[in-house]
């Protein structure tokens, strides 16, 4: 990538135009972490949480935030009929939650932002449902995995060089 796309020739910020760029399916995955402590991981998997079932409230919360991408990340576009999934698995070895989200669409620009604020969005949730009994959490490691579609094709975390190492832009 020859420079950064949100900023024209006199350095001032904007939308990428992807107008004239073809509509493609494009894909990306993004994951995150929540650790937490013992008191608060039992929470999450044996229920009692008297504000409800910490999973499901997690996982809604991240499908509503990858739809809301457009209108909480300054430049970035709103895109319609994306598919967000989004996935809260409670893993003892940290303990805490592992957050997945899959963001698919056919359009003219990348879902990676998508991705990413579905599963930001799902672990602020997760923290808000079990914050009473762990201020102490830490949200971790949320990362884009992979993506694919688009000018730029498939991109892995990991891969090796020539893989397509950058997301597209825009």
């Amino acid at each position: 990538m020859s420079g950064l796309t949100h900023l024209d020739a006199s350095g001032s910020a904007g939308m990428v135009d992807v107008t004239r760029k073809a509509a493609t399916h494009r894909r990306a995955v993004a994951q995150g972490v929540l650790r937490c402590s013992p008191d608060a991981y039992r929470l999450l998997t044996e229920g009692g949480n008297p504000k409800g079932d910490v999973e499901q409230v997690t996982r809604i919360a991240g499908i509503m935030g990858g739809k809301r991408a457009g209108e909480l990340i300054p430049l970035c576009h709103v895109l319609p009929a994306a598919s967000v999934k989004v996935d809260a698995t409670p893993d003892p070895s940290l303990p805490g939650l592992r957050v997945t989200a899959v963001v698919t669409i056919t359009g003219r620009t990348g879902v990676e932002m998508e991705a990413l604020a579905a599963v930001s969005v799902a672990l602020l949730a997760a923290y808000d449902m079990l914050k009473a009994a762990d201020r102490g959490m830490t949200i971790e490691s949320v990362e884009l995995v992979e993506k694919s579609g688009g000018r730029s094709g498939e991109w892995r975390r990991g891969a090796t060089a020539g893989a397509g190492e950058e997301p597209e832009p825009g």
